[in-house]
């Protein structure tokens, strides 16, 4: 018996080897996303919805180092070129060797190269590290009009999200006009509006190249959180799915780009909200993979975590109240945005006048009863005073005071703690399911160990 299912599993061991690399290949990238966040997430949508994260649930996982060239704690140029060309560089380079001599490429280069049709998208800039790491080649991940120009050369079949950054730099060494215009010359479909998006077609522009960037905005996407009603990642990786697909198949590489920013400000709401938008972003490539199992692979993976999230905190020993969350109505940038307007109209500001956007945002409450875990305690109120000083009254304005604070008492309240406002060292997870993501099965890898797989799948 023990002989026959040795040879059984051998002979399907053998059979894998031999089976067609995918036809389709997936690869989601949460831009400051690791262990942390997901729980988090998971956490949350387990107890508000009852239900578990698509993410957190593949075949496949393993933990996956993230440190760059020239330091431990990676940036998001140095870790993407890494994921996407599978060689370690210095922190700030594009595309590029460590000691800036050579140029090296990515996974998307090799399926483009293999006759496979190319898809970028992401929820921050275009020209952004992680995606451009996927097409550009320069020194700094700063030479944003320069990576645009590089976006055009690639050819790559649907560019999707956020804007073009510095799209017009006249000041650029290298400038030939508009990155927009010139990219229409270069034969792209420039979409605009939602309109018009809504109207791209698998039966009018399968053959076109497109480039649906900005339409929501002249920078990043919209925080989820805040705007409900706009194009979301799902939207764009639905449409790239209807353009792209053709007899050789296509790689889509979709970031969630604002799962970082969010991290940064220690917003874990709208952390939450972007995680689950990017986990039905995953959702809408799962179901596609249902219609082509034996075709298709999805790779989900994070450049590096951000924040030194964890969770639980000090003041609320074992109780975790992470359903809370839900009671945060405005990102960190939108109570920014509204302190801030408050300040220009009413110059006279007084310290209760605040008080209205901090219950409207965050749900504090100042009058509320002792046992309510949102009413603000008297050493809450002290500390939100102080950062009113610091805000409002002081010679030297500091403009962030506010919100910071009254971040940080909401996050306390949740049983949420950071530790950073930059990047960690804390490995990431890899995950995958379908067809060669059994490579992946190795407990550990460094992130380069993402390219080196997918350049031999997308052949």
């Amino acid at each position: 018996m023990r002989s026959k299912l040795i040879a059984v599993l051998s002979f399907l061991f053998v059979f894998s080897l031999m089976a067609e690399n995918p036809k389709y290949v997936f690869l989601f990238i949460g831009d400051g996303m690791s262990s942390p966040q997901r729980s988090m997430t998971e956490a949350f949508l387990k107890k508000t919805k009852g239900e578990k994260l698509l993410i957190n649930n593949f075949p496949v996982n393993a933990a996956t180092k993230t440190s760059s060239a020239n330091a431990l704690v990676t940036d998001s140029a140095a870790s993407g070129t890494a994921i996407a060309c599978g060689e370690k560089t210095n922190n700030g380079r594009i595309g590029m060797s460590a000691d800036n001599t050579r140029k090296i490429y990515s996974s998307a280069y090799e399926a483009k190269q293999a006759g496979k049709k190319i898809g970028i998208i992401t929820s921050v800039t275009i020209n952004h590290a992680t995606p451009a790491s996927f097409y550009g080649h320069r020194a700094s991940r700063n030479e944003y009009y320069e990576i645009g120009l590089d976006l055009i050369d690639s050819g790559y079949d649907y560019f999707a999200g956020g804007a073009v950054a510095s799209p017009n730099n006249e000041k650029s060494p290298a400038y030939k006009g508009d990155i927009y215009e010139l990219a229409a010359k270069a034969g792209y479909k420039v979409v605009k509006t939602r309109e018009d998006f809504h109207a791209l077609s698998r039966e009018n522009d399968a053959n076109n190249k497109v480039i649906a960037c900005g339409i929501e905005g002249p920078g990043y996407m919209p925080n989820y959180l805040d705007n409900h009603d706009g194009l979301l990642l799902t939207d764009f990786v639905k449409k790239g799915i209807e353009l792209l697909d053709n007899p050789k198949g296509f790689f889509m590489m979709c970031e969630g780009g604002a799962i970082d920013v969010n991290c940064h400000a220690n917003d874990a709401a709208t952390v939450i909200f972007e995680t689950l938008a990017f986990n039905d972003a995953v959702k809408v490539a799962y179901e596609f993979a249902q219609q082509h199992p034996q075709e298709t692979l999805i790779v989900i993976t994070g450049d590096h975590e951000t924040g030194a999230l964890t969770l639980g905190f000090a003041n609320t020993g074992f109780r975790e109240n992470i359903d809370k969350l839900a009671l945060q109505k405005c990102s960190f940038g939108k109570v920014k945005d509204k302190l801030k307007d408050l300040g220009k109209n009413k110059p006279e500001l007084e310290f209760d006048d605040i008080k209205p956007i901090l219950t409207d945002c965050y749900s504090l409450k100042f009058d509320g009863p002792a046992d309510d875990i949102m009413t603000v305690t008297a050493a809450e109120i002290e500390q939100l005073k102080a950062a009113f000083e610091k805000q409002y009254k002081a010679e030297k304005k500091n403009g962030n005071a506010v919100q910071v604070t009254a971040q940080k008492i909401f996050n306390a309240k949740v049983g949420i703690a950071w530790h950073s406002g930059g990047h960690s060292a804390l490995p990431v997870i890899t995950s995958a399911w379908g067809n060669g993501s059994e490579r992946f099965n190795m407990g550990e890898f460094e992130n380069t160990f993402i390219s080196h797989t997918l350049k031999e799948l997308v052949k």
